[in-house]
């Protein structure tokens, strides 16, 4: 897919620093190695449906558009937490540009691959 080529060239621009190694193109999906753990697992279907997942210590949330959970504010899009749940998204936006979604949770990923969620144990 196109797009995820693209990615893959924002990501390598615009986080060099923070990468274990470049972007690993997949039949249907990008993955990111950042160099403080996390593995993020990205697939774009279209601009307004993806899926955003990572691990960090064996543990895996992730940010999608798949039509559940209508009564969160920010539905379609919704995180799912390290304990399954699901929560409003507060990263990314269906209206947004592929690329712009994708830096706005490597930032946060970098800083806090927890996004501030408490991490069961």
């Amino acid at each position: 897919m196109s797009l995820h080529l693209a990615l893959a060239a924002v990501i390598e621009s615009d986080f060099s620093a923070g990468l274990a190694g470049a972007p690993e193109q997949k039949q249907d999906a990008l993955i990111v190695q950042l160099r403080n753990g996390v593995t993020l697992h990205i697939c774009y279907a279209a601009p307004d449906a993806y899926s955003l997942r990572w691990t960090h210590d064996g543990r895996e949330a992730g940010i999608d558009t798949a039509p559940y959970h209508p009564d969160l504010a920010t539905f379609p899009n919704h995180l799912h937490d390290t304990n399954g749940g699901a929560h409003p998204d507060p990263l990314t936006r269906t209206d947004a540009a592929p690329e712009d979604n994708v830096r706005v949770l490597i930032r946060a990923l970098l800083d806090d691959p927890t996004l501030g969620a408490p991490v069961a144990a």
